[in-house]
This record gives C-alpha cells, sequence and structure tokens, in this order.
C-alpha cells in the first residue's frame, strides 16, 4: 500500500553532452551530479563556452543599438525631419540658376529674366525621309517655313537648329509625331516682363543671350559673369508707366509721328523716366522696325527751338556784364545779310531781360549774345556740357551739332535755338545747373552711392536762384502758361524748331517742339524734357501747332501724373500743404481760444 503511494524513484543517469560518452578520459561523477572533464578536452570545451558568450553579447549589442537608432527615429526625430524634409523641398523649387542676370527697377521691380526652354535641332544623316519631316514640323510649328526647313533637314550636317524657345506644348506636339533625328536642347531665353514700357532701356538679346542693344548690350559681360547679382537700375516702373501712357495719349491727339520724355533727379543725375515713341517688344527686336527701335532721347540730334534762351539768359547773368533790369530794342527786327531776325510774339517795346525770356523774343535773345560774343557763347555752352555727347549708360548715343565755322549769324540763331541740334539728354544734362545751385550731374541709370565724385560747380549759385525764379514766370506770366500744375510749382520754357527738309532748307509746316522744365521750383528736385514731332494743329488750338498748344500741356499732365508717385508735397500759395493745414489748425484753436475767452456764444 505504502509502495503504491510513494513509488520509489528511479536513478538517472549523469547528463553528458553529445559525445562525452564516446570519449576516454571523460569521467563521471558517480554520485550523478555533474559530468568531470580533464585535460585538453576541459580547455577545449571551456574556451568554446567562451567564444559562444561574445558571440552572443555581440549580438545583443548590436540589435540594442539598432533598437535604440529606430526609436529614435521613429519617436523622437520624425518632427524634425519633417522640418528638414520640407525645408529642403522648399529650398529645391526656390534656387534657381540662371546664366545671366536679372535687371529689376530702382524699387526692385523685375524687368528681366532668364526663362526655361528648349531648343529643336535635327542630325540630318539621322532622318530618314526629310520630306515627311519637314510636312510634320511645319503642321505643328505652323510659323516655319516649310522649304527652309527642308533644305535644314538635307544639309547632311550634324547639328542644325530648327526653331529655338519652344513652348512645353509646343515641344509636345512636336515629340508626339515620333520623328528620328530630332533632338531638344535645354536652354534660356530672356524674358522682360513688362513688355515695350522699358524698351529702350534695357535693349534686347541675340538667341544666344547675348546684349545686343541698351543696357543688355552695355552690361552684357557684368550680367553674364554675375548671373546671381541683379542689375538694379534708377528707373521707376510706375513713373515710366505714368509717363508712356500720357504721351501716347498726347501723340495721338495732335497726330504726331513720334515724342519722347527724359525724367531726372537734379542732385544726383539718376534718370528716373525714359521713354522713346515708337516703341517696340524687345522679344522680337530683329523683327522691329527701324523706327521703332530708334533711342530719340539718347541719339535723336534735334534743333530745340526756344529752350536754348534759357542757356542764353543764364550766360548773360553769368558774364556780370547784363543784369536783369537791363533793356533791349525788340520793336526792329534784326538784318544780318540776307537773314532777317523776327519775333513770334512782337511788343513794339523795349523789354529787359527778365522779359525777354517770358516773352520769348529771338531779337532781345540775339542782341544780348552778340554783346558777349561768340567765344564767350562757345566757351558757356561747352562748360554745361551742350557741345559733348552725354556719357550715359546705354551704347545709342548721339553728338550734338553745331557750326564750324561759328560766325556772328550763328551766335545770333544759336541763342534761341536754330543752328544747333542736340540730344534731350545733352538738354537735360545741361538743364540741371540752372536750377540745382549750379552744379554739374552727369545723367545716369545706376544708383549713385557715397563713393562718387562730388559734382562739379559750373555756375554761379546766384545765377541758378535767379533763373529759377524767371523759369516759374514763364509757367504763370509768360508763353508756357499750360504746363501749370496746381501745388507743384513748375518752370520751364517751351521751344518750337521747323525741321530741314530732304530738300534742303527748313519746312514750315513741320515743327519739332519740345519743353525743358523742372519742378518744384522752391527747391528743385526733377528736371524733365518733353518732345512731339510734328505734331498736327486742332480745331481745339485754333489750328496752331507750336509748343505752347501741345507740348508744353503734355508736360503739365506728365508732372500731375508724376509728382504724387515721385512723393512731391503740393504746395498752396507757397507752402506746402501740410504747413498751410497746420496753420489753419492753429488760427482756429486760436480764434476758439478768443471766443471762449469773450463768452461768445458760438451755437449764435
Amino acid at each position: 500500500m505504502m509502495a503504491r503511494l510513494f513509488p520509489r524513484r528511479r536513478k538517472v543517469a549523469p547528463f553528458l553532452y553529445p559525445g562525452e560518452e564516446l570519449l576516454p578520459s571523460a569521467g563521471i561523477d558517480r554520485k550523478g551530479t555533474h559530468v568531470v572533464l580533464d585535460g585538453e578536452i576541459k580547455q577545449a570545451l571551456e574556451t568554446g563556452r567562451v567564444r559562444m558568450l561574445v558571440t552572443a553579447s555581440l549580438f545583443t549589442l548590436a540589435f540594442c543599438g539598432i533598437s535604440v537608432r529606430l526609436f529614435d527615429v521613429m519617436v523622437l526625430g520624425a518632427v524634425d525631419h519633417q522640418v528638414s524634409y520640407k525645408a529642403k523641398a522648399v529650398a529645391k523649387t526656390e534656387v534657381i540658376t540662371h546664366t545671366r542676370a536679372d535687371i529689376v527697377d530702382r524699387n526692385g521691380l523685375l524687368l528681366a529674366t532668364n526663362l526655361p526652354t528648349v531648343n529643336l535641332y535635327a542630325d540630318s544623316q539621322k532622318l530618314i525621309n526629310p520630306a515627311e519631316a519637314a510636312d510634320k514640323l511645319v503642321a505643328v510649328l505652323p510659323h516655319l517655313n516649310r522649304h527652309d526647313v527642308f533644305n535644314r533637314l538635307t544639309s547632311g550636317r550634324r547639328f542644325v537648329y530648327l526653331d529655338r524657345n519652344l513652348t512645353p506644348r509646343q515641344q509636345q506636339s512636336v515629340n508626339s509625331e515620333g520623328i528620328p533625328g530630332l533632338f531638344f536642347e535645354n536652354a534660356e531665353r530672356r524674358a522682360y516682363l513688362q513688355g515695350s514700357l522699358f524698351s529702350h532701356v534695357l535693349g534686347a538679346t541675340d538667341p544666344d543671350n547675348n546684349g545686343i542693344a541698351g543696357t543688355e548690350l552695355t552690361f552684357n559681360e557684368a550680367l553674364r559673369q554675375n548671373p546671381s547679382i541683379p542689375l538694379r537700375l534708377t528707373v521707376d516702373a510706375r513713373v515710366q508707366h505714368a509717363v508712356r501712357h500720357t504721351l501716347l495719349r498726347n501723340m495721338e491727339k495732335f497726330s504726331a509721328t513720334a515724342a519722347s520724355a527724359v525724367i531726372m533727379d537734379v542732385r544726383s543725375g539718376e534718370i528716373v523716366s525714359l521713354v522713346s515713341l515708337p516703341d517696340y517688344q524687345p522679344e522680337n527686336f530683329g523683327a522691329s522696325d527701324a523706327n521703332a527701335r530708334f533711342n530719340r532721347v539718347t541719339l535723336g540730334v534735334y534743333e530745340m527751338g526756344s529752350i536754348f534762351k534759357l542757356f542764353n539768359t543764364a550766360m548773360a547773368l553769368e558774364s556780370g556784364q547784363i543784369r536783369l533790369q537791363d533793356s533791349y530794342d525788340t520793336i526792329n527786327p534784326l538784318k544780318v545779310a540776307r537773314f532777317t531776325i523776327r519775333d513770334v510774339h512782337r511788343e513794339n517795346r523795349r523789354l529787359n531781360v527778365a522779359e525777354i525770356l517770358t516773352r520769348s523774343s529771338n531779337i532781345g535773345s540775339a542782341r544780348m549774345a552778340m554783346q558777349l560774343g561768340t567765344e564767350f557763347q562757345k566757351k558757356f555752352l561747352g562748360r554745361l556740357g551742350i557741345l559733348d555727347a552725354a556719357r550715359i549708360e546705354l551704347p545709342e548715343t548721339g553728338h550734338p551739332l553745331y557750326p564750324q565755322p561759328w560766325r556772328d549769324i550763328n551766335t545770333m540763331t544759336i541763342s534761341f535755338g536754330h543752328g544747333i541740334a542736340v540730344t534731350p539728354i545733352s538738354m537735360i544734362r545741361g538743364l540741371a545747373p540752372l536750377v540745382n545751385g549750379g552744379y554739374m550731374v552727369q545723367p545716369t541709370l545706376l544708383p549713385r552711392d557715397a563713393g562718387d565724385p562730388e559734382p562739379q560747380k559750373v555756375l554761379r549759385t546766384e545765377t541758378s536762384l535767379a533763373l529759377r525764379k524767371l523759369m516759374r514766370t514763364v509757367i504763370t506770366d509768360g508763353t508756357a502758361r499750360k504746363a501749370e500744375v496746381p501745388g507743384y510749382m513748375v518752370g520751364g520754357k517751351g521751344g518750337t524748331a521747323e525741321k530741314i527738309s530732304a530738300s534742303g532748307g527748313y519746312n514750315r509746316k513741320n515743327n519739332m517742339n519740345s519743353f525743358a522744365g523742372a519742378f518744384p521750383m522752391d527747391d528743385p528736385r526733377y528736371a524733365l524734357v518733353v518732345t512731339l514731332d510734328e505734331p498736327k494743329g486742332l480745331k481745339s488750338t485754333w489750328g496752331f501747332a507750336t509748343s505752347g498748344w501741345n507740348v508744353v500741356p503734355t508736360a503739365g499732365e506728365i508732372i500731375a501724373e508724376i509728382g504724387p508717385i515721385l512723393g512731391i508735397q503740393p504746395h498752396v500759395n507757397g507752402q506746402p500743404i501740410e504747413v498751410r493745414a497746420m496753420k489753419t489748425a492753429q488760427a482756429r484753436v486760436a480764434r476758439t481760444a478768443v471766443v471762449e475767452e469773450e463768452g461768445i456764444d458760438v451755437a449764435r
């Protein structure tokens, strides 16, 4: 009974590692607890155990490292990596490498840039059927000439251009035709984002992206060597648009064949606007008309008419020999050889220097010039830069035309703007010292910096101050009243010059009308020269086509448009509007104090 409840334990043989029972040196503890190994066998087994432990430890460490890294990447660093990937993606879309730098205006507005495109070329030796290929290409690119394309495809050349600057849709259309032997080349094309607005300032590039006109040509090397640095110009797109729009409107109104305008800061020489009409699309420079490509501001050389009376008056006052109150006979015409000098607006009395300018007397101007002499006149005009080509960052510049030899009759006619022809850019350069205190500044399309040389003093300050007052009087009481803009204190002078006909001599029916002025005259900041070529008389102008009826009011409209854009503070009764408003407010406060002090019933 007890045996069934408590059976006897069976004796278990001692544990042996595989193969130990075969080893003759293996000893077994008969008590059944463990195996006893001796000698080399024991050492070999111990070495194996150590190696297994080391290997297992290394695997354990490796798996632990991988686990820690996975935890760091998937949990701890998930947000940081997402931000990093997003940053990389954004950077990739923003970084664009061009082969030619951008051009921007003074406010950073993009004027010209490069856009990625493709060119289509052919390996004519790989073409199977050139005639069929030509037909297919003309079908999808109808602007191509089939005869020209066929000649290129059969030229035998390994590389021949078929078309440039394809749009993505055009590229897809050509690719869909599956024509063997045609290939696409990655390229860039110059894009002018403001259209024709700055055509005569920017110029254009050729198909290989090299400048061929305007600032694109002048700064060609700099634009290519520093493609990541934009070229900043002094022009203002807002002012340019206003000037061009006003010129177009008046050019159409007076049926003029051409027009131009240039606006310059008289303190720095920076050109704010330069417009020449007609103009062109820079992308289609080669296909544009030669007349449209002609820059009338820097290349056109014209007789400017009575505008030169400003220089003649400044010359008289600068000489110290003539005073404002000195008078001259303007009743009798001047006769020199076979020429007779007359006044358009006859006064039939003696006029002083101020009246000669404001009434625009040719006779009085000629008498003043002859009093000073030919050599004095030449030196004075040379000092103002009138006799030299203007140095500006454009390749299209014209040289003045003046008589050689310079005789007495030339001295007389030049005093009122006939017998000498200059560019508008040279005219505005000579105008600046008359209003800025007597300093010569060079017109420029690049911003001035502190390292530029100081402007040269060419006129006495007193002469400049006198001219400013006289130019203002020409607008308020003289022949250029239609240029007046309330609040802007405009000063200036209009000019009408008969154009030389093809057969020789002057054509009285075709005039080159111009206006030169500045504003505001209490502290001049900007000068402008505006021209209208061959304007026609209208019913509203009583059939007259002289400057006072067309280009003078055109200049006034331009000033009215650009004054607020340029931040010029308008004036009322000789005071800035904000000063006038302040004084009005002060007077109102004072009146209120008096009313309260005297106990007057304001309600009554």
